[in-house]
């Protein structure tokens, strides 16, 4: 009982309810895009149908992890070193560019499903369009995904995130 009472709290904490949903566009991206080119590579209708739908429900996945990392944010950020800080600022940055990716990829795999079951003409090009976005998605969420693993676990670190990389407090 006392475990379903400390689960139950920590449901409450939007940091960790992010922890929890965060894999689900990274790992449901690639899950797709496998999907599609095995459907691809089969010529399998119903299948490419499948991983239209997997790649939406995967860039529809990255909203709660975006939600409940944007409510989390202060917290952590306040909980943290100067370096994981500076790791949480880049991770931000980048998931804010890659939810934005999944979406797109969401939007063009469902144009793709509906261009496959309507059997129009703009189906070969719907799907390279998915696969391209999915890649993208895909891509830049997992440079987000590689930032936030930095920001609490100090042994993935090797020292702050590169010179390159934007890590300037934002204005609130």
């Amino acid at each position: 009982m006392a475990l379903w009472l400390e689960l139950r709290e920590a449901l409450r904490q939007p940091e960790y309810v992010h922890v929890l949903v965060n894999p689900m566009p990274v790992y449901g991206l690639a899950i797709g895009v496998l999907s599609f080119v095995i459907a691809w590579v089969a010529r399998k209708r119903a299948a490419r149908g499948l991983a239209y739908a997997l790649i939406f429900l995967a860039g529809m996945s990255a909203w709660p992890a975006a939600h409940f990392g944007e409510a989390g944010y202060d917290r952590v950020y306040s909980m943290s070193g100067t370096q994981a800080q500076k790791w949480l600022i880049w991770h931000r940055h980048l998931a804010e560019r890659a939810v934005w990716a999944c979406y797109g990829a969401a939007a063009i795999s469902a144009a793709a499903l509906v261009s496959l079951w309507k059997g129009l003409k703009i189906h070969r090009l719907a799907a390279c369009l998915s696969l391209a976005s999915a890649l993208l998605a895909l891509g830049l969420s997992c440079l987000a995904a590689f930032a936030g693993g930095r920001i609490r676990h100090s042994e993935f670190r090797n020292g702050p995130p590169p010179a390159w990389a934007d890590t300037s407090p934002e204005p609130d």
